[in-house]
């Protein structure tokens, strides 16, 4: 029996006669982290809504388990000042949550101490803090975090990692995300994708940096700081790359 969430194969995206995605495939199965990267207009967002079912292929398919919950995480919240709205009404809107478990998650992801204030005032780490708990209320199986730190300092940028990472170790779903931070996720993600229009490369993030791909899109010197990490984890995966840390190009 199949343990895949989603199995993407041959999408292809055209727009003004310019593929913005050619022939990607991938699947993302049940305890994967998996991270695609990829230079600015590579197709990474688009990829994303097509799995998300908010954007429809020109070729290619996809399919997904049957009751499969899925949760998003965008790069930022923008809360409108002309909309007052405190972070407790923003996790309940659309949702039924009694005010005991809203208060226990709050205090588990550190935003307790903001629930009562207006989204407007609040740091960007404490917004994204906010987007991944209410992605979180919705208890998902898969993950979506479309760069999620984009917009964070370095301090941010680490603190939100870690809130990454731990939710992983602890809770039991998948994570699909698109980083420019490959090398602050290292630890977790068990799979990268690299992206430009096709897939140009994937496997484990070690195998990955050292792929000449890899080095001519992102240069030599993060794929220096990269290879200086060692990726290592306890379980088992499921599909065969994972295993094996073998690297699959998606061309000749």
């Amino acid at each position: 029996m199949s343990t895949d969430l989603i199995k993407a194969d041959q999408l292809t995206v055209i727009r003004n006669r310019r593929r913005i995605l050619d022939n990607v495939s991938l699947r993302i199965g049940e305890r994967d982290f998996v991270t695609i990267i990829g230079p600015n207009g590579a197709g990474k967002s688009m990829l994303l809504k097509c799995i998300l079912g908010l954007y429809k292929p020109d070729a290619g398919e996809i399919h997904r388990r049957k009751g499969l919950r899925t949760a998003y995480v965008p790069q930022e919240l923008n809360a409108a000042a002309t909309m007052p709205l405190t972070v407790r009404r923003f996790l309940s809107l659309r949702m039924q949550i009694k005010r005991d478990k809203l208060n226990s998650v709050a205090e588990q992801y550190g935003i307790a101490e903001v629930l009562d204030k207006p989204l407007q005032i609040l740091s960007g780490g404490e917004r994204q803090r906010v987007l991944m708990t209410r992605a979180l209320l919705k208890e998902p199986d898969l993950l979506v975090l479309d760069e999620p730190a984009q917009n964070l300092d370095i301090s941010g940028q680490l603190a939100f990692y870690r809130l990454v990472e731990n939710i992983y170790r602890e809770r039991q779903l998948s994570i699909l995300m698109v980083s420019h931070d490959l090398h602050l996720v290292m630890a977790s993600t068990q799979q990268v994708i690299c992206l430009y229009h096709h897939v140009c490369c994937t496997g484990t993030p070690h195998v990955v940096s050292q792929d000449p791909e890899f080095v001519s899109l992102f240069g030599k010197d993060l794929a220096d700081m990269m290879a200086t990490y060692r990726h290592s984890h306890d379980h088992q995966h499921g599909p065969v790359d994972h295993i094996t840390g073998h690297l699959h190009h998606g061309h000749d």
